[in-house]
């Protein structure tokens, strides 16, 4: 019998009430799916359901088979050994005791068949790009992205028949990320995978997407499903269009029936002033004139409310795509001015930067390179968050920094609130203009920090930043689309691309690099940083 996971009137809410599934049946059968859909539309929440972390207000999930899940959030405790957090320590143990001579019946059973354990963990290990860590060190000794993979290892070697991974390349650098492809690639059973990783998802079956509480199916991987979802949205606004213009023409029709009915109305009243035929004739003419006026109207009014109805079904194929719009004059840095100095700079934790490096005009740079190498070290030196060791880190232009956590945001006030703690000269209703720019309209900007969903809440501490007076020509992100959707990873690109100024991105989301339009790559390695191409970035294994 073959692997599958399904799902039979499914609901959810949280308990303030708000409803995040109803009802929902699904099925996945085997393959490779990706579970796609905006901030908010209940995706992590599905894959906890589905691997029984919470429980559902109603209906049933049925597995065939073992249920494997890597959650978003990955908490391994650090005084942990590799070999417990991969669940192996007591069969190791067993296995090393009758070795060394020990036949007692508990090694055995608790052994079992599984003789090999400790080839299959190295194996599993080796895969995964961790043969350096062995089985004896600590989790605490190895980096986040490695213990993303080490969750990873410790699911392989269980051999689920069923595998849910949420955002399972957050912190992973470049050569992590293709070791966890490769591990997709080969999965054999079934495997849902939420994320916002495109290459990723290029390597599914299929794509399912979640909205407003319901899933659709795509054939192929999320490029083919990026075709289909053109194709209906050209659809669904030429239905639109449509519909708008029969709206328009009943509103017409309307007005002319009126119209029409009001003339009769008046040939009518003229007739009975003038009497020209028997007072008991006339009224009947009066009342049959009535009855098909009223007749006529409520006949333009059906129809026009036909044609409302038919233009909001209309309007609700058709997706909120809205994108970031800004323009922002003051960000522009001329080409040729220096805009970033770096000397000789050394770092804490041993990152440096021999000689001279030169940032000028709107350059934009990608910070490239393994977890731990050094990467937001350097962005936190160049922003004066930490002080260099020796050297000088300087600055010729005004510069903001965006770092992973987010923290330039105070939860508890409004987004409107925390853009005036950046611009504190700004009027409230020029804030509340230039907020609207980046979708924050109206009710949106008095929503608290604190309520922000992921994609929002970037959103926010993006327009604090972008709407900073004095004007920031130099921008540090750091692994700015960790967390976010595709849709928001859509407006970050857009409002980049209204971005005027020098820019420095550390990440490892290739696919988002090359759309923002960098100029210039520089790899941290070995703590040392260096000149290198996109095309250079290969798997050093």
């Amino acid at each position: 019998m073959s692997a599958s996971l399904t799902c039979t009137s499914l609901s959810f809410a949280w308990p303030d009430g708000t409803a995040v599934l109803d009802g929902l049946d699904l099925a996945f059968g085997p393959g490779r799916t990706g579970l796609v859909g905006v901030n908010g539309s209940g995706k992590s929440t599905l894959l906890k359901l589905l691997a029984g972390e919470l429980v559902p207000a109603a209906g049933t999930v049925n597995a065939a088979g073992e249920i494997g899940y890597l959650p978003q959030n990955v908490t391994l405790d650090t005084a942990l050994r590799v070999d417990q957090a991969l669940g192996i320590a007591d069969r190791r143990a067993a296995l090393h005791a009758i070795e060394a001579g020990d036949v007692a019946e508990e090694h055995f059973e608790t052994l079992g068949d599984d003789w090999d354990v400790e080839e299959r963990a190295l194996a599993a290990l080796g895969e995964l790009g961790l043969g350096h860590i062995g089985l004896d060190r600590t989790v605490g000794e190895v980096s986040g992205g490695e213990s993303v993979l080490l969750r990873l290892a410790a699911l392989l070697l269980r051999r689920p028949d069923v595998l849910l991974l949420d955002e399972p390349t957050n912190n992973l650098d470049l050569y992590a990320r293709r070791r966890l492809y490769q591990a997709v690639t080969s999965w054999p059973g079934v495997l849902v995978v939420v994320s916002h990783d495109r290459e990723l998802l290029d390597l599914v079956d299929r794509i399912a997407e979640l909205r407003s509480g319901e899933v659709t199916w795509y054939g192929g991987n999320f490029s083919a499903y990026e075709e289909a979802l053109a194709v209906e949205q050209e659809a669904a606004e030429r239905m639109m269009r449509v519909a708008e213009a029969d709206v328009r023409k009943q509103r017409r029709e309307l007005s002319d029936a009126q119209v029409k009915l009001a003339r009769r109305k008046r040939y009518g009243q003229k007739m009975w002033d003038s009497k020209r035929a028997p007072k008991i004739v006339m009224g009947a003419r009066r009342r049959a004139a009535q009855e098909s006026a009223g007749k006529h109207r409520l006949l333009h009014e059906d129809r026009l409310a036909e044609a409302r109805e038919r233009l909001d079904e209309a309007a609700q194929a058709v997706r909120d795509d809205d994108e970031i719009r800004v323009d922002l004059p003051g960000t522009a840095v001329p080409p040729g001015r220096q805009v970033l100095t770096l000397e000789d700079l050394h770092m804490v934790h041993h990152a440096r930067v021999e000689g001279v490096l030169d940032l000028r005009g709107p350059e934009r740079i990608a910070l490239v390179g393994r977890n731990g190498a050094g990467k937001t070290t350097l962005l936190r030196t160049v922003a004066g968050e930490l002080a260099p060791v020796s050297g000088a880190a300087t600055a010729h232009v005004p510069l903001r920094f965006l770092p992973q956590r987010l923290d330039v945001l105070d939860d508890g006030l409004t987004v409107a609130e925390n853009v005036a703690r950046f611009a504190p000269d700004a009027t409230g209703n020029r804030i509340r203009a230039r907020l609207a720019r980046f979708l924050f309209r109206g009710a949106r900007a008095d929503r608290t920090a604190g309520t922000l969903s992921g994609g929002e809440r970037f959103r926010a501490a993006l327009a604090a930043l972008m709407l900073a007076e004095p004007a920031p020509q130099l921008l540090l992100l750091d692994e700015p689309t960790n967390n976010l959707d595709l849709a928001s990873v859509r407006q970050l690109i857009s409002a980049l691309e209204s971005y005027e100024g020098a820019l420095i991105v550390a990440g490892h989301d290739l696919s988002f690099l090359e759309s923002i339009g960098i100029t210039r790559w520089l790899l941290m390695e070995g703590g040392e940083l260096r000149e290198t191409t996109p095309e250079a970035l290969g798997d050093p294994a």
